[in-house]
């Protein structure tokens, strides 16, 4: 693709779109400055496009370019706009701004010591995942302060570029474990950016599961512990309410549970999780990564995520390998319980011999959904760990007619906060589980 970008500038060498273009593969292969320095050369020939503005801010945020960051996206909000789509990017860079400009106060502080989904407000976070109009949230939620003082409580200390030896070490280690993350089929670019991330999330998670079982090991700890269940609950406002932040703006402290955590006292599924997810709110600050639990009231309403693997006639490169796996299972679950939900979640049964037959030799999502004759979705099923013989709703596996153009085919997940209580508890006796069994393991290996 590059190659090719190449030979149209060599046609044209002004040609705008093309230095864009190549600025969003930059982008997309982690390589932030070289995707500014094309968006750049891009807005020379075209300084009203708003995709460049936006990639750009967004480039400048990622490496700590606040002040520029902090520009183009003001030069974003300040442009006249002639469609919706340039309207959504107008509404994001306000909350990439805001994001920005918190970030930019907490710069100076260690990475445990700060955290988006305490110290933000839910309301913002809800309306900035949904990419809504900012007026609301402009006009209920404490803003951020400007740049300069922001940039005063988050002044950086004098960085030394000069790695180590086991620095170097640690960077190659994490490069090499981050590149497992990456997807072999066509659509996901090598994004060098994201390994590194990746990696070093995996390593911390490594060092903070060592530290537990280290801690655990004592007798005396693991006996205090077995009285002393851990009370820490991410989801303890199930409602959608955002835990008050044991954070002040530039506070040097670290919240109860990050502290609890790095002394080893002990490690919830959460804990572990929020180390990737820190991580990957950090790799890319353009893609709004929050725990869905401590969105705003909005959150009773649901939310859910849409994973389309045939839209129409088109089959979207991602995640169209997974089409026939996905076939498979939609056919097999159909089979198993002889019903599927409709829209309106109502039961359709298909008990019919004959249409029990189709079934098993329908070919495509067409074939299924003229078998069923409307809109339909089955879900997989996960069996329990924490209560036996229980089965939990897993994914969604949706049908739906488009009209003409043929059928949306996808994976729906629901975040309910009734699903979120159930997986609460499935994810606490799963870990438990884990982390008894590897307790047990390293006993014996030392005691042995």
């Amino acid at each position: 693709m590059l190659d090719n970008l190449e030979k149209v500038l060599q046609i044209d060498s002004r040609f705008s779109k093309a230095y864009h273009l190549r600025g969003i593969l930059y982008h997309g292969m982690g390589r932030h400055r070289s995707a500014i320095k094309e968006l750049s050369t891009a807005l020379t020939l075209d300084a009203s496009s708003i995709e460049c503005l936006y990639l750009r801010a967004s480039c400048h945020h990622a490496i700590g370019e606040y002040k520029a960051a902090i520009k183009d996206y003001d030069d974003v909000l300040d442009l006249e706009l002639d469609s919706m789509d340039k309207f959504v990017l107008q509404c994001l860079a306000f909350y990439q701004k805001e994001i920005a400009l918190y970030t930019a106060s907490k710069a100076n502080l260690e990475f445990s010591q700060f955290n988006i989904d305490d110290d933000v407000d839910p309301l913002f976070k809800e309306y900035w995942c949904k990419r809504l109009h900012p007026k609301n949230v402009a006009e209920k939620v404490y803003r951020q302060p400007p740049l300069r003082i922001s940039l005063r409580s988050g002044r950086l200390n004098k960085q030394d570029f000069k790695f180590t030896k086991h620095q170097t070490s640690l960077l190659l280690a994490a490069d090499s474990i981050g590149k497992k993350i990456q997807y072999n089929c066509r659509g996901f670019l090598p994004n060098q950016r994201q390994y590194r991330m990746a990696g070093l999330a995996a390593i911390e998670i490594a060092q903070k599961v060592s530290k537990a079982w280290r801690f655990l090991r004592n007798p005396k700890n693991s006996a205090k512990l077995v009285r002393r269940r851990d009370k820490h609950n991410m989801s303890v406002n199930r409602g959608g309410y955002c835990s008050t932040s044991t954070l002040s703006a530039g506070s040097p402290t670290s919240s109860p549970s990050e502290e609890r955590v790095s002394s080893g006292i002990s490690l919830s599924w959460q804990d572990v999780y929020n180390i990737a997810v820190k991580w990957r709110q950090i790799s890319e600050p353009c893609d709004p990564v929050v725990w869905v639990n401590k969105l705003s009231e909005e959150f009773n309403s649901g939310f859910g995520s849409h994973t389309p693997l045939l839209l129409g006639q088109a089959k979207i490169v991602r995640y169209y390998p997974y089409y026939l796996r996905t076939l498979e299972a939609a056919k097999t679950i159909m089979l198993d319980l002889k019903y599927v939900n409709n829209a309106e979640d109502r039961a359709i049964f298909l008990t019919d011999i004959e249409k029990l037959k189709k079934i098993e030799v329908a070919s495509s999502c067409s074939d299924l959904y003229n078998v069923v004759g409307e809109t339909y979705w089955v879900a997989t099923r996960c069996d329990s760990i924490a209560f036996q013989g229980r089965r939990l709703e897993g994914t969604r596996i949706t049908t739906q007619n488009v009209g003409k153009t043929g059928f949306d085919f996808a994976i729906r997940t629901p975040c309910t906060p009734s699903r979120w209580e159930e997986y609460q508890e499935e994810m606490t006796a799963a870990w438990e589980v884990q982390f008894r069994f590897l307790l047990l393991l390293v006993g014996r290996w030392f005691f042995s």
